[in-house]
C-alpha cells in the first residue's frame, strides 16, 4: 500500500515554492532596467546575443572542432606513414629521398635526431583545440612517446616522436592541422551583429523620442506651463498625442467656462453689494448702520475669497521667477505687521511658475503663520529636481489628526487656532490648490520653533 501525503504538507510545499518563486521574480524585476528605452534595447539585444551565442557554440562544436580533428588526423596519418617507411628503408640515401618526398608532397619537414630524451611538456594553451586534437590522434595512431609545440611558432607546429634508434622531429604548417580561417566567420558574424544593433538602436531612439516628448508635454501641462508638441512617431504614439491634445482642450474649455461663469456671478453679486453700500450711505450714521456696514464689508471679503478659490490661477502664464525676491517681499509685508521674520535661501531658486498665483500661495501660508505666531522663519532650497519652501511659526500648531482636515474648503478649527475675524477657512485650501496646479504639494508638520511647519514642494 502506498502512503498518502497529508494535504497540509502538500499545501505547505506549494506555499513554500510559491514564495521562493515570487522572491526570485522580485529579484529579477529589481535587476531589470526601469526605462522604456533601456527595456526596448534589452528586447532587441538579448535575443540577438542568445542567437549568436547558440550559433557560435554549434559552429565551434560541430564544424570547427570536427574540421580540426579531421585535419589533425590526416597530418598524424602522414607522420605514421613516414615512420613506417623509415623502418622499411634502412639505407641513408633512401631516407634522404623520403624526407624530400615528405617535404614536397606531404608538406612535412622531417628530420631524424639522435636518441635523446624528449623536451619537458609545455603548458597547455588557453584555447587548446589543436593541442588536444593532435595529442589524441598521436596517442591513437602512433602509440609512442611524443612531444608537441603548437604555440612556439605562429604558423608552424613541431612534433617530436620517440623511435627505437632516435627522435623523429616533424614540422608542419599550422593550417594543415587546424581550421585557422574559422575565426573569419566569427568576425563576420560579430561585425554584422554590431551593424544590425547600431541600426536597431537608431530606429529605437527615433521611436522612443516621441513618447518622451509626450511625457514631457503632459508634465509641463500639469505644471501650468506652455506645451509645444506635434504628433510624431508610430501610429499608436500619434493617437496618444491626439488624445492628449483633446484632453488638454477639454480641460481648458472647462476652465474658461468656469471662469466666465464666475465672472458673471461676481459682477452680479458686486452690483448688489454696491447697492447695499449706496443705501447704507444714504442712511443716518448710528450703531445699527455701522453694524450693517461691517456685515457688507465681511460679505465682500468672503465673496472675494470664494471667487479666488473657485477661479484659481486661470489665465496666468508660467514664467521664470526669482523665489528669493518673492520671499523678500513676503518678509517685508510680515515685518510691517509686527512679526519678526527670517528667510534663508540655498541654491539658485529661479523656477518657472505662475508668479502671482504662487505668491498668493505663499502669502496665504505666511498670513496663516502671522495670525497664530509671533516669529516666522521661511527657508527655501532648490536642487536639480525640486524646490522646497518651509514656513515655520512659533504658534500653537495643529494636531496631527487635523492637519489634513484644514485643507478642506470652509473648514475651521476650534478656538485654539482659527476663530480669527474675517477668516473664511479657504486660505490653506487655496494654497494647496495652487501648489497642486504646479505639480507640487503642501504638507503640514511640527515646526522646530514649536508651532506649525508648512512645506511647499514643487518640481522644477
Amino acid at each position: 500500500m502506498s502512503a498518502k501525503i497529508p494535504t497540509g504538507s502538500v499545501a505547505f510545499l506549494l506555499s513554500h515554492w510559491r514564495g521562493r518563486w515570487e522572491a526570485a521574480a522580485r529579484w529579477m524585476t529589481g535587476l531589470m532596467p526601469k526605462g522604456l528605452y533601456a527595456r526596448s534595447l534589452l528586447i532587441v539585444i538579448l535575443p540577438m546575443v542568445i542567437l549568436q551565442s547558440v550559433v557560435a557554440y554549434f559552429f565551434m562544436e560541430r564544424h570547427w572542432q570536427t574540421v580540426t580533428f579531421r585535419l589533425s588526423a590526416g597530418v598524424v596519418r602522414d607522420i605514421s606513414a613516414v615512420i613506417e617507411l623509415y623502418k622499411i628503408l634502412p639505407a641513408e640515401e633512401a631516407r634522404a629521398d623520403l624526407r624530400k618526398i615528405a617535404g614536397q608532397r606531404l608538406q612535412l619537414d622531417v628530420d631524424l635526431l639522435p636518441k635523446q630524451e624528449l623536451p619537458p611538456p609545455l603548458p597547455k594553451p588557453f584555447f587548446s583545440l589543436l593541442d588536444s586534437a593532435l595529442s589524441r590522434e598521436l596517442a591513437l595512431q602512433i602509440k609512442r612517446p611524443f612531444w608537441i609545440d603548437t604555440v612556439g611558432r605562429s604558423n608552424l607546429v613541431e612534433i617530436q616522436i620517440m623511435l627505437d634508434d632516435g627522435v623523429l622531429r616533424v614540422l608542419t604548417l599550422r593550417n594543415s592541422a587546424y581550421a585557422s580561417n574559422s575565426h573569419i566567420f566569427l568576425m563576420w558574424m560579430i561585425g554584422a551583429s554590431l551593424v544590425l544593433l547600431a541600426v536597431a538602436i537608431a530606429f529605437l531612439r527615433n521611436q522612443i523620442r516621441p513618447i518622451l516628448r509626450l511625457a514631457t508635454a503632459a508634465e509641463d501641462f500639469g505644471k501650468g506651463r506652455d506645451v509645444e508638441l506635434r504628433p510624431q512617431g508610430a501610429r499608436e504614439v500619434r493617437q496618444a498625442t491626439f488624445a492628449f491634445f483633446e484632453m488638454k482642450r477639454r480641460i481648458e474649455r472647462a476652465m474658461e467656462q468656469r471662469t466666465a461663469m464666475l465672472n458673471g456671478v461676481s459682477h452680479d453679486l458686486r452690483t448688489i453689494l454696491t447697492r447695499f453700500k449706496l443705501s447704507l450711505a444714504l442712511l443716518e450714521e448710528g450703531p445699527e448702520t455701522d453694524a450693517l456696514i461691517r456685515d457688507v464689508e465681511e460679505m465682500q471679503r468672503m465673496l472675494e475669497a470664494y471667487l479666488a478659490f473657485a477661479r484659481g490661477d486661470a489665465g496666468e502664464q508660467a514664467v521664470p521667477t526669482d523665489i528669493g525676491a518673492l520671499l523678500e517681499e513676503l518678509k517685508a509685508d510680515a515685518e510691517r505687521h509686527g512679526h519678526a521674520t527670517q528667510i534663508r535661501v540655498s541654491g539658485e531658486p529661479i523656477v518657472t511658475v505662475r508668479a502671482d498665483a504662487f505668491k498668493r500661495c505663499l502669502f496665504n501660508l505666511v498670513s496663516n503663520a502671522q495670525r497664530h505666531g509671533d516669529r516666522i522663519t521661511i527657508e527655501a532650497a532648490c536642487d536639480k529636481r525640486f524646490l522646497t519652501i518651509n514656513v515655520d511659526d512659533d504658534g500653537p500648531g495643529i494636531a496631527p489628526d487635523q492637519r489634513e482636515d484644514v485643507f478642506r474648503p470652509f473648514f475651521r478649527l476650534d478656538e485654539a487656532r482659527n476663530q480669527d475675524e474675517g477668516g473664511t477657512g479657504l486660505g490653506l485650501a487655496i494654497a494647496r490648490d495652487i501648489a497642486r496646479s504646479h505639480g507640487g504639494e503642501i504638507i503640514l508638520a511640527e515646526s522646530p520653533m514649536g508651532g506649525l511647519r508648512a512645506s511647499v514642494r514643487l518640481p522644477v
